[in-house]
């Protein structure tokens, strides 16, 4: 029982193939408590069942591109969480359109849609649970492969990924004094609602499977149990990092292709 007593956050959950929910069903079945928080009410509707399942109350409705429905969000948060001893980041969304063609022609609007939602969402939501942290908690995020590498399509998404881990880092600097521990976790590509609208997902993970070395595509339980490590005092050294969970693709050389050779 790796987090019995511990209370936590996880915002991003989509639906039961999202890498949040596999990391929540992780920490429950450790003992943790959790609560949810999702975008919007068309969110709510699919995840309150999933969140009830694990004993947790109705999700709270928090818009993380507004500071102001953050804020509020926390209000709610702190009457049902006084204490916080980890919060889950799993958010992230870019336009359509701009993970279909080249990076050169996204927008600028689509460029700070991305690292609004997806990079400065962390540190607002950070911010936020900062006065109720207890010392030794644990700040998740999920991030890339694309963030250190062209990944084709992956575009404008790969670059706000990158400030993420950059923030990751910076982060674990701000609050290292206060005993708390900020990482990141790198998936390997996971049929997930998100993964779906980049173009060419489903030649990521057909590669995968023939060049990683464990010679299979990730799951979502690989990333809920890197989840937990990192969530448990088992990770109590561990901050700043960002930790790959892609069966060892991300080590081979840019030339292996489909067939693994």
């Amino acid at each position: 029982m790796l987090l019995k007593g511990k209370k936590g956050l996880i915002f991003g959950v989509a639906n039961e193939h999202s890498l949040a929910w596999h990391i929540a069903r992780e920490a429950y079945a450790q003992g943790a408590e959790m609560l949810f928080s999702v975008a919007s009410d068309r969110f709510l509707r699919k995840v309150e069942p999933l969140a009830a399942k694990l004993g947790s109350p109705k999700p709270i409705i928090c818009d993380v591109s507004t500071d102001e429905a953050i804020a509020d969000a926390f209000v709610e948060i702190r009457e049902q969480m006084p204490e916080i001893d980890f919060v889950v980041h799993a958010i992230a969304t870019a336009k359509r359109e701009d993970l279909q063609g080249r990076f050169v022609d996204t927008s600028r609007d689509g460029f700070n849609l991305a690292h609004d939602v997806s990079t400065y969402s962390f540190l607002a939501i950070c911010r936020e649970a900062e006065p109720f942290l207890r010392p030794g908690a644990s700040l998740l995020t999920l991030t890339y492969l694309g963030a250190v590498r062209a990944v084709p399509s992956y575009n404008v998404m790969g670059v706000a990924k990158a400030s993420l881990e950059s923030s990751v880092r910076y982060l674990a600097n701000d609050f290292g004094p206060q005993g708390v521990r900020v990482n990141a976790i790198s998936a390997g590509p996971v049929r997930t609602l998100s993964a779906s609208v980049v173009k060419g997902f489903k030649d990521k993970v057909d590669i995968q499977q023939v060049a990683a070395p464990l010679r299979r595509n990730v799951t979502g339980e690989d990333v809920g149990k890197a989840g937990l490590f990192l969530l448990s005092d088992m990770a109590s050294g561990v901050t700043g990092e960002i930790l790959y969970v892609d069966c060892g693709y991300n080590i081979m050389a840019d030339f292996i292709t489909r067939d693994g050779s």
